[in-house]
């Protein structure tokens, strides 16, 4: 879809977060400059209500869950 829409798959996950509604803020992390300019590029992908139904449907809401990191690494997490 990424393709499709001319985007990273980066800035077609900001795209959307943008597109959940205007109280729900991105905060993408990243270390390199280039990979911020990236993202401020996201604001430009357009997701119509198809484009939203279609992930969706690829990826239902609660399908994902789970700690952000495995077991061993959470412990490294916050020192």
């Amino acid at each position: 879809m990424a393709r499709e829409k001319s985007c990273t798959p980066s800035q077609l996950a900001l795209a959307w977060v943008l597109a959940q509604g205007k109280d729900i803020v991105p905060i993408p992390g990243t270390k390199r400059t280039r990979y911020l300019e990236e993202n401020v590029v996201a604001v430009e992908v357009r997701l119509g209500p198809a484009d939203l139904a279609r992930i969706d449907r690829i990826l239902p809401r609660g399908a994902v869950s789970g700690p952000r990191y495995p077991e061993a690494a959470m412990k490294a997490v916050g020192r």
